[in-house]
């Protein structure tokens, strides 16, 4: 299918705001932040007088270091409403985490709240080409997972036909996704994978439907798995990047240009800083992300640590939108492993397995312990018209796949080559790493 070109602009007053402008405005609605939730939510005022900072401290953006952090624990020590800054009959959604690691992170939406959340996604919806003209079919999660109505309210805020599938029946999704003429699917990048074996499989050829554009995220997605999909698909992928303690899906989406994804810097002020120091690194600079958001009613967060890491891409987008580009998510500071004392992120493995065009993009690392050293087996399928019976060449593979991780990653990992439809496929997160080391670094 030929790429859409992208729409005008959502909002292009804010969308093509002048720095300057820009700025005066996150200033203003910083100083108004730091004020409301100072009087209004007592862990803040307790955590600034802890901090001997007054709002009245803020009077320039560079002013916002002097603010103490927020992080997820302090969500949890909060639970259910300690951080809710309205009264409750002014709340009409709450959003959760699943809660498996812990007690669950809450969040809490006014109507304005869920009409700032819904333009933000429908900015990334147009500049994927979608619009009133547009069908949209979701296949996140609905619930109190926000990626199902974060990118439904995006949809219904940019005009389009929403198709709300939520995730599973893959071979419906398939189906509707042809009867129905849909423009753009919004999921997560594996479930994009199985969505196009599936139909491949149906004996459709999803080339030949009317989709140009998916909207992938909730997971990593290397440029080498986008360009799986985009090839398996015939589609223009998008990332898009949210996390519900901040919003939701749609705090920051790439444009057609693919390079970087605009920061919705109107809503939310990025800082990059050191994971060690925690002080601002250089644009350009790899570190972990931390949000303020500018604009929620019910859940305002202050400096909220998100554990990602990523970076701010140097100078302006040839789109002519002026937020500026944080690169995508190379990985979590928290699902960093260590393995024999090497660095390690999953995204880097992905990067290596989806080099081989004879591997499938679906792979699973389980970590054990061997004696007083951490073990690795990679397992990973071949894709199907491989010739799975031939020992030799399987042989070669998997020596070939260990030996360029072990080049790349500094690391001996064990390759087990698995048919294909071997590894389970998911339809929300896939789970692509299973610990199981007696001594959890």
């Amino acid at each position: 299918m030929a790429r859409k070109e992208p729409l005008v602009y959502y909002q292009p007053d804010i969308e093509t705001m002048s720095r300057e402008d820009l700025e005066a405005l996150q200033l203003e609605r910083l100083q108004a932040l730091v004020k409301r939730v100072y009087r209004k939510i007592p862990f803040y005022k307790e955590s600034f007088d802890k901090a001997g900072v007054n709002p009245e401290d803020i009077k320039s953006l560079a002013d916002l270091t002097k603010l103490p952090f927020t992080v997820k624990q302090d969500m949890r020590d909060a639970y259910p409403f300690g951080l809710f800054a309205v009264p409750r009959k002014d709340v009409v959604r709450v959003h959760c985490s699943s809660g498996t690691t812990g007690t669950a992170t809450v969040v809490g939406y006014t109507q304005k709240d869920l009409e700032n959340w819904g333009d933000c996604f429908a900015r990334a919806l147009y500049g994927a080409g979608c619009g009133p003209d547009s069908t949209l079919q979701i296949a996140y999660g609905y619930g109190l997972f926000t990626g199902g109505l974060g990118a439904h309210n995006g949809g219904e805020r940019a005009g389009c036909t929403v198709l709300p599938m939520s995730t599973g029946n893959t071979k419906r999704q398939v189906r509707l996704m042809k009867d129905f003429d849909v423009d753009c699917l919004c999921c997560t990048p594996s479930y994009a994978l199985n969505i196009a074996e599936v139909a491949q499989e149906e004996g459709y050829d999803i080339h030949e439907f009317p989709i140009h554009a998916g909207i992938l995220g909730a997971e990593p997605c290397s440029e080498a798995t986008r360009a799986e999909i985009e090839q398996k698909m015939g589609i223009q992928v998008y990332d898009i990047y949210g996390l519900s303690e901040v919003m939701g899906p749609g705090v920051a989406c790439e444009c057609e240009k693919q390079h970087g994804l605009h920061v919705c810097e109107d809503q939310f002020i990025i800082e990059i800083l050191d994971p060690k120091t925690l002080q601002p690194v250089p644009d350009g600079e790899w570190g972990e992300v931390v949000f303020t958001t500018l604009c929620k009613e019910c859940s305002p967060l202050v400096r909220y640590r998100t554990r990602d890491i990523s970076r701010i891409l140097v100078g302006e987008c040839e789109c002519g939108r002026t937020f500026r580009r944080m690169d995508r998510i190379a990985g979590r500071t928290d699902d960093m492993m260590i393995l024999r004392g090497v660095n390690v992120f999953p995204s880097q493995i992905e990067e290596e397995i989806v080099s081989f065009p004879e591997i499938a993009p679906q792979y699973q690392l389980i970590l054990t312990t061997k004696g007083t050293l951490d073990h690795a087996e990679l397992r990973v399928e071949t894709v199907p018209e491989f010739p799975f019976d031939e020992i030799r060449r399987l042989e070669k593979l998997k020596k070939d796949l260990q030996k360029a991780l072990k080049e790349n990653l500094q690391i001996a990992v064990d390759v087990k080559i698995v048919e294909p439809k071997t590894i389970e496929r998911a339809e929300s997160k896939a789970k692509r790493i299973i610990d199981m080391r007696e001594n959890l670094h």
